[in-house]
């Protein structure tokens, strides 16, 4: 096994998880199989409890596991499914020790950092670092391991002990350190002082850097890196210099033009492995796909689409929902225009409040050629995601309503065409007399954290609903697989009265009693789903969810299932497990 660490000095936030996936994949297109870790040094066991606004989207995996964003990461750029062992957080680490603590493992000896929790942590790399996580279902020959935080930090001092062990546990030849550091630039001057200080504690602390990539606003001068170079004691050849670019996708581009595959090449002794020619092609073909993909087309034409939530104050809380609809423009061959709009300045109250915020939104929606609505929890900005969904309905606009974005749509079909005027949510409302939406039975009011209704779920397409957009998207099938996160749920009580309506509940669970997805027949796209397909939705394979929402912004809808479709009946031509891509 082969490990690349990615850790980080400076500041934090600077691009870690997209260099760590960019350095995956481009040993993935080796012929390679590729896995991930995260270590996350918060006390949290896993990032289910963390708010939005402080630290970005819960990412949910196919196992349930509510983890860090930055696996979804790995998941988009390498096509892999994790698990939830692949994030690895101080909670998690120091529950397991303790727990053995008291059954008794280690009777007689006093339980200290060093060796238990340093112990525990390189074990825990180790045994999940073997785990099948791609389609071949074979044990990786690679591990990416993010370093979250900056070294230096007090919580990540546990492993980083750990991981300057790991190393000679390891052996030489089977783990590269690459170190993401940050060059600022003051007055026009690029800044190397961080750095030099970054690598000095990054030393200090145990570690070694192989590689120095450095995040700069622009591509650092020759004598800048080579200040870099001699000032932390590497070759001119171990700096990097990852600028910012047009879009994310293309770091790896940016990296293999640096020569960073040759050095990994080198630094792990990759040539000494034999790989089978078909992984070697299957590599190869991903690499001309994902350039092909990724690489912008100039002068494309903006697809608009209004983003209506409650946590646009950090755009990392809706990571997953941006870059599936940016999957699907470039799959559409379009430049994806995201507005921003809060849902509390759709409502009346702001009307009153601050008239200038309320049409500043309302003109920013209007203009829309589509409108998103996606998850959340509590009752602020309901109003707003209603009056959305309402507007989207009645003009006949692309809408797309992702778990409290289904339920919002189904707050305002009771509202407004069934005529239940306080229809509400039981989550914000508990007095309403028509409580369309509902607590699932088996959830938990009093333990908060993993007690959702987590992970992949089966989704039925209903008899009779052979008319619908969606299903279509899916190739026709009988039955979808999407990954949820929440705790509550359409009441079924009202589902024949609402279909009455017009609202059609076309997707449902196993039991029949638990509604998954609705859509409106007569409308262009309208859709809500209880699910999150964001959390599938790929580079090089968009969430189908996601690709027709769009398609439909832009107007070929009609023409992305047909295609699919077709490709349904070409399903033999994959490239590492995703289709060809076509582009409309």
């Amino acid at each position: 096994m082969k490990y690349v660490l990615v850790s980080g000095g400076v500041i934090s936030g600077i691009g870690k998880g997209i260099i760590a996936s960019s350095s995956g994949l481009l040993l993935k297109t080796t012929g390679l199989k590729v896995t991930a870790i995260k270590i996350d040094p918060y006390l949290n066991v896993d990032a289910g409890t963390l708010g939005p606004l402080e630290h970005g989207e819960c990412f949910v995996l196919k196992d349930g596991g509510e983890s860090d964003l930055d696996l979804g990461n790995y998941e988009r750029y390498l096509n892999l499914n994790l698990t939830n062992e692949n994030n690895i957080t101080t909670g998690k680490i120091y529950k397991a020790v303790i727990e053995r603590e008291r059954k008794g493992d280690y009777i007689g000896r006093t339980v200290q950092v060093v060796p238990h929790i340093t112990d525990a942590i390189q074990d825990w790399i180790q045994r999940v670092a073997k785990i099948p996580v791609d389609d071949s279902g074979e044990e990786p020959d690679v591990c990416i391991i993010e370093l979250g935080g900056t070294v230096g930090d007090i919580e990540s001092m546990p492993f980083v002990e750990a991981l300057t062990q790991f190393r000679y546990k390891v052996g030489k030849g089977n783990l590269v350190n690459i170190h993401v550091s940050y060059v600022p630039i003051i007055h026009g001057e690029e800044k190397t002082k961080p750095t030099q200080h970054a690598i000095k504690q990054m030393r200090s602390a145990g570690l070694i850097p192989d590689l120095i990539a450095c995040r700069c606003e622009r591509a650092l001068d020759e004598v800048t890196t080579q200040k870099i170079a001699r000032s932390c004691q590497v070759e001119y050849e171990q700096v990097l210099t990852v600028r910012d670019i047009e879009t994310i996708y293309q770091v790896p581009l940016l990296l293999e033009d640096q020569g960073l595959l040759d050095r990994l090449r080198e630094a792990l002794m990759l040539d000494q492995l034999s790989l089978p020619h078909t992984m070697v092609n299957k590599g190869a073909n991903l690499w001309q796909l994902w350039k092909k993909t990724v690489v912008s087309k100039p002068y494309l034409e903006p697809v608009n689409i209004a983003l209506v939530g409650k946590y646009i104050a950090l755009p990392d809380s809706y990571l997953s929902v941006i870059k599936a609809l940016e999957h699907s423009a470039m799959r559409c061959n379009r430049k994806l225009n995201l507005a921003w709009i809060d849902a509390e300045h759709l409502e009346d109250a702001t009307l009153q409040s601050d008239p200038t915020t309320y049409h500043k939104a309302w003109s920013q929606l209007t203009v829309a050629s589509g409108c998103i609505c996606p998850g959340g929890f509590g009752g602020r900005g309901v109003p707003g995601m209603v009056k959305a969904a309402k507007w989207a309905r009645e003009c006949k606009i692309p809408y797309l309503g992702i778990c409290l974005g289904m339920q919002v749509a189904v707050i305002e079909a009771a509202q407004n065409l069934c005529g239940y005027k306080d229809a509400a949510s039981e989550e914000f409302d508990l007095n309403s007399e028509h409580r369309v939406v509902i607590f699932m039975p088996e959830g938990s009011k009093e333990i908060m954290g993993g007690t959702m209704r987590l992970g992949t779920k089966t989704t039925y397409f209903q008899a009779g609903s052979e008319w619908s957009k969606l299903r279509a998207l899916y190739g026709d099938v009988s039955t979808m697989e999407e990954r949820h996160r929440h705790r509550y749920e359409v009441n079924p009580d009202y589902v024949d009265e609402l279909e009455k309506a017009g609202l059609n509940f076309i997707g449902k669970d196993e039991t029949g009693k638990r509604m998954e997805a609705v859509e409106l027949k007569d409308h262009p796209f309208f859709v809500g789903v209880q699910a999150h397909p964001e959390f599938t939705s790929r580079v090089l394979a968009p969430s189908p969810t996601y690709l027709g929402f769009v398609a439909a912004t832009i107007g070929c809808l009609d023409q992305v299932i047909q295609e699919i479709r077709q490709q349904k009946k070409h399903a033999d031509k994959l490239v590492n497990g995703v289709d060809e891509s076509v582009h409309f």
